[in-house]
Protein backbone atom coordinates (compact mmCIF):
# COMPACT_ATOMS: atom_id res chain seq x y z
CA UNK A 1 0.00 0.00 0.00
CA UNK A 2 2.90 2.34 0.72
CA UNK A 3 4.41 2.53 -2.80
CA UNK A 4 0.92 2.57 -4.36
CA UNK A 5 -0.09 5.49 -2.17
CA UNK A 6 3.21 7.23 -2.97
CA UNK A 7 2.58 6.93 -6.71
CA UNK A 8 -0.94 8.31 -6.36
CA UNK A 9 0.43 11.19 -4.29
CA UNK A 10 3.00 11.89 -7.01
CA UNK A 11 0.25 12.01 -9.62
CA UNK A 12 -1.78 14.49 -7.56
CA UNK A 13 1.29 16.63 -6.95
CA UNK A 14 2.20 16.58 -10.62
CA UNK A 15 -1.28 17.68 -11.63
CA UNK A 16 -1.14 20.56 -9.15
CA UNK A 17 2.38 21.49 -10.28
CA UNK A 18 1.30 21.38 -13.92
CA UNK A 19 -1.58 23.75 -13.17
CA UNK A 20 0.79 26.19 -11.42
CA UNK A 21 3.31 25.88 -14.28
CA UNK A 22 0.59 26.67 -16.80
CA UNK A 23 -0.46 29.76 -14.85
CA UNK A 24 3.17 30.86 -14.55
CA UNK A 25 3.69 30.30 -18.28
CA UNK A 26 0.65 32.43 -19.05
CA UNK A 27 1.92 35.08 -16.64
CA UNK A 28 5.35 35.19 -18.28
CA UNK A 29 3.85 35.38 -21.78
CA UNK A 30 1.41 38.10 -20.72
CA UNK A 31 4.11 40.09 -18.94
CA UNK A 32 6.36 39.83 -21.99
CA UNK A 33 3.57 41.10 -24.25
CA UNK A 34 2.69 43.96 -21.89
CA UNK A 35 6.35 44.92 -21.63
CA UNK A 36 6.79 44.80 -25.39
CA UNK A 37 3.65 46.79 -26.18
CA UNK A 38 3.46 49.05 -23.11
CA UNK A 39 3.77 52.76 -23.81
CA UNK A 40 6.52 53.31 -21.22
CA UNK A 41 8.72 50.76 -22.98
CA UNK A 42 7.89 51.27 -26.66
CA UNK A 43 8.37 55.01 -26.34
CA UNK A 44 12.01 54.56 -25.35
CA UNK A 45 12.62 51.64 -27.70
CA UNK A 46 11.35 53.53 -30.77
CA UNK A 47 13.75 56.44 -30.30
CA UNK A 48 16.30 56.10 -33.07
CA UNK A 49 19.98 56.62 -32.41
CA UNK A 50 23.02 54.44 -32.96
CA UNK A 51 23.78 53.40 -29.38
CA UNK A 52 20.21 52.61 -28.27
CA UNK A 53 21.08 49.39 -26.45
CA UNK A 54 17.66 49.32 -24.79
CA UNK A 55 16.03 48.41 -28.12
CA UNK A 56 18.04 45.18 -28.24
CA UNK A 57 17.11 44.31 -24.66
CA UNK A 58 13.48 45.21 -25.33
CA UNK A 59 13.15 42.88 -28.33
CA UNK A 60 15.19 40.06 -26.80
CA UNK A 61 13.12 40.09 -23.60
CA UNK A 62 9.90 39.75 -25.60
CA UNK A 63 10.98 36.77 -27.69
CA UNK A 64 12.64 34.98 -24.77
CA UNK A 65 9.61 35.56 -22.56
CA UNK A 66 7.18 34.25 -25.18
CA UNK A 67 9.32 31.15 -25.80
CA UNK A 68 9.61 30.44 -22.06
CA UNK A 69 5.89 30.93 -21.53
CA UNK A 70 4.92 28.62 -24.40
CA UNK A 71 7.42 25.98 -23.25
CA UNK A 72 5.99 26.03 -19.73
CA UNK A 73 2.42 25.75 -21.02
CA UNK A 74 3.42 22.82 -23.26
CA UNK A 75 5.22 21.11 -20.36
CA UNK A 76 2.16 21.53 -18.15
CA UNK A 77 -0.22 20.15 -20.79
CA UNK A 78 1.98 17.15 -21.57
CA UNK A 79 2.49 16.35 -17.89
CA UNK A 80 -1.22 16.57 -17.15
CA UNK A 81 -2.20 14.28 -20.02
CA UNK A 82 0.65 11.90 -19.20
CA UNK A 83 -0.50 11.68 -15.58
CA UNK A 84 -4.09 10.88 -16.53
CA UNK A 85 -3.20 8.40 -19.29
CA UNK A 86 -0.11 7.00 -17.55
CA UNK A 87 1.87 7.42 -20.76
CA UNK A 88 5.62 6.91 -20.50
CA UNK A 89 6.28 8.76 -23.77
CA UNK A 90 4.23 11.82 -22.79
CA UNK A 91 5.80 11.88 -19.34
CA UNK A 92 9.27 11.87 -20.89
CA UNK A 93 8.24 14.68 -23.22
CA UNK A 94 6.89 16.65 -20.25
CA UNK A 95 10.20 16.20 -18.45
CA UNK A 96 12.06 17.36 -21.55
CA UNK A 97 9.91 20.52 -21.80
CA UNK A 98 10.45 21.27 -18.10
CA UNK A 99 14.19 20.79 -18.59
CA UNK A 100 14.13 23.04 -21.66
CA UNK A 101 12.33 25.75 -19.68
CA UNK A 102 14.84 25.34 -16.86
CA UNK A 103 17.71 25.88 -19.30
CA UNK A 104 16.11 29.15 -20.38
CA UNK A 105 15.06 30.39 -16.94
CA UNK A 106 18.45 29.98 -15.25
CA UNK A 107 20.38 32.22 -17.71
CA UNK A 108 17.57 34.81 -17.62
CA UNK A 109 17.55 34.98 -13.81
CA UNK A 110 21.36 34.93 -13.68
CA UNK A 111 21.59 37.77 -16.20
CA UNK A 112 19.19 39.88 -14.17
CA UNK A 113 21.14 39.15 -10.98
CA UNK A 114 24.53 40.02 -12.50
CA UNK A 115 23.27 43.01 -14.53
CA UNK A 116 21.08 44.64 -11.92
CA UNK A 117 21.02 48.11 -13.44
CA UNK A 118 21.73 47.51 -17.13
CA UNK A 119 18.11 47.87 -18.24
CA UNK A 120 17.62 51.01 -16.16
CA UNK A 121 20.92 52.50 -17.35
CA UNK A 122 20.16 51.82 -21.01
CA UNK A 123 16.77 53.52 -20.76
CA UNK A 124 18.22 56.52 -18.92
CA UNK A 125 20.93 56.79 -21.59
CA UNK A 126 18.19 57.15 -24.20
CA UNK A 127 16.54 59.89 -22.18
CA UNK A 128 19.86 61.69 -21.72
CA UNK A 129 20.46 61.57 -25.48
CA UNK A 130 17.05 63.06 -26.32
CA UNK A 131 17.35 65.68 -23.59
CA UNK A 132 20.77 66.84 -24.80
CA UNK A 133 19.63 66.90 -28.42
CA UNK A 134 16.75 69.20 -27.50
CA UNK A 135 19.00 71.37 -25.36
CA UNK A 136 21.59 71.78 -28.12
CA UNK A 137 19.59 72.34 -31.30
CA UNK A 138 15.92 72.46 -30.27
CA UNK A 139 14.92 69.94 -32.94
CA UNK A 140 11.13 69.84 -33.22
CA UNK A 141 11.17 66.04 -33.73
CA UNK A 142 13.30 65.42 -30.65
CA UNK A 143 11.24 67.94 -28.70
CA UNK A 144 8.11 65.94 -29.46
CA UNK A 145 9.83 62.76 -28.27
CA UNK A 146 10.98 64.43 -25.05
CA UNK A 147 7.52 65.86 -24.41
CA UNK A 148 5.99 62.41 -24.91
CA UNK A 149 8.43 60.93 -22.37
CA UNK A 150 7.55 63.63 -19.84
CA UNK A 151 3.83 63.05 -20.32
CA UNK A 152 4.16 59.26 -20.07
CA UNK A 153 6.37 59.13 -16.99
CA UNK A 154 4.76 62.24 -15.42
CA UNK A 155 8.10 63.90 -14.84
CA UNK A 156 9.90 67.05 -15.89
CA UNK A 157 13.48 67.12 -17.17
CA UNK A 158 16.63 66.75 -15.13
CA UNK A 159 16.76 68.77 -11.96
CA UNK A 160 19.73 71.00 -11.31
CA UNK A 161 21.45 70.65 -7.92
CA UNK A 162 20.94 74.41 -7.57
CA UNK A 163 17.19 74.08 -8.05
CA UNK A 164 17.16 75.89 -11.37
CA UNK A 165 14.78 75.04 -14.21
CA UNK A 166 16.15 75.11 -17.74
CA UNK A 167 14.55 76.23 -20.95
CA UNK A 168 14.10 72.59 -22.01
CA UNK A 169 11.82 71.95 -19.06
CA UNK A 170 9.71 75.01 -19.81
CA UNK A 171 9.11 73.84 -23.40
CA UNK A 172 8.60 70.11 -22.90
CA UNK A 173 7.05 69.54 -19.46
CA UNK A 174 3.41 68.41 -19.48
CA UNK A 175 1.06 71.32 -18.78
CA UNK A 176 -1.39 71.09 -15.91
CA UNK A 177 0.60 68.51 -13.91
CA UNK A 178 1.90 70.17 -10.79
CA UNK A 179 3.34 66.94 -9.45
CA UNK A 180 5.19 66.16 -12.68
CA UNK A 181 7.06 69.46 -12.51
CA UNK A 182 8.65 68.33 -9.24
CA UNK A 183 9.77 64.87 -10.43
CA UNK A 184 13.19 64.25 -11.94
CA UNK A 185 12.81 62.08 -15.05
CA UNK A 186 15.96 60.07 -14.50
CA UNK A 187 14.80 59.16 -11.00
CA UNK A 188 11.28 58.37 -12.20
CA UNK A 189 12.55 56.11 -14.98
CA UNK A 190 14.90 54.33 -12.59
CA UNK A 191 12.20 53.78 -9.95
CA UNK A 192 9.66 52.58 -12.50
CA UNK A 193 12.02 50.06 -14.08
CA UNK A 194 13.40 48.86 -10.75
CA UNK A 195 9.93 47.89 -9.55
CA UNK A 196 9.17 46.23 -12.88
CA UNK A 197 12.43 44.27 -13.01
CA UNK A 198 12.19 43.22 -9.36
CA UNK A 199 8.77 41.77 -10.12
CA UNK A 200 10.21 39.96 -13.15
CA UNK A 201 13.03 38.48 -11.03
CA UNK A 202 10.59 37.25 -8.36
CA UNK A 203 8.40 35.66 -11.05
CA UNK A 204 11.41 33.93 -12.59
CA UNK A 205 12.54 32.62 -9.18
CA UNK A 206 9.11 31.18 -8.38
CA UNK A 207 8.90 29.62 -11.84
CA UNK A 208 12.31 27.98 -11.46
CA UNK A 209 11.17 26.33 -8.20
CA UNK A 210 8.06 24.88 -9.85
CA UNK A 211 10.02 23.78 -12.92
CA UNK A 212 12.57 21.90 -10.79
CA UNK A 213 9.77 20.24 -8.84
CA UNK A 214 8.04 19.34 -12.09
CA UNK A 215 11.23 17.74 -13.38
CA UNK A 216 11.52 15.64 -10.22
CA UNK A 217 7.90 14.48 -10.36
CA UNK A 218 7.91 13.68 -14.09
CA UNK A 219 11.16 11.73 -13.83
CA UNK A 220 9.82 9.70 -10.88
CA UNK A 221 6.54 9.00 -12.66
CA UNK A 222 8.33 8.11 -15.90
CA UNK A 223 10.48 5.49 -14.15
CA UNK A 224 7.43 4.17 -12.29
CA UNK A 225 5.53 3.68 -15.52
CA UNK A 226 8.56 2.16 -17.22
CA UNK A 227 9.08 -0.47 -14.54
CA UNK A 228 5.33 -0.88 -13.93
CA UNK A 229 5.79 -0.21 -10.25
CA UNK A 230 2.52 -0.02 -8.39
CA UNK A 231 0.50 1.55 -11.18
CA UNK A 232 -3.19 0.78 -11.23
CA UNK A 233 -3.22 -1.29 -14.40
CA UNK A 234 -4.78 -4.55 -15.28
CA UNK A 235 -2.56 -7.32 -16.49
CA UNK A 236 -2.78 -9.03 -19.83
CA UNK A 237 -3.91 -12.61 -19.97
CA UNK A 238 -3.33 -15.20 -22.68
CA UNK A 239 -5.37 -18.38 -23.00
CA UNK A 240 -3.49 -21.49 -23.97
CA UNK A 241 -5.00 -24.63 -25.39
CA UNK A 242 -4.13 -27.92 -23.76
Amino acid sequence: MGPRCGTRTTKCQLLATSLCAMLLGLSIATLSTVTHCGLHFTLISNIAFESNSYRVIHNAAFYIGICLGMTLILAALLSSVATVRESECLTAMGFFCFALAFCGLIPAAFWRYTHRTEVEDSMMDVYDFVYEEVRKNASSFRRQELTAIHETFLCCGKHSPFGETGDVEHRTCPPGHARAAEEDCLQEIQDFLKKHMDFVFVLLTITICFVVYGMILTSFLCFSIHFSNNLDRKGKYTLRER
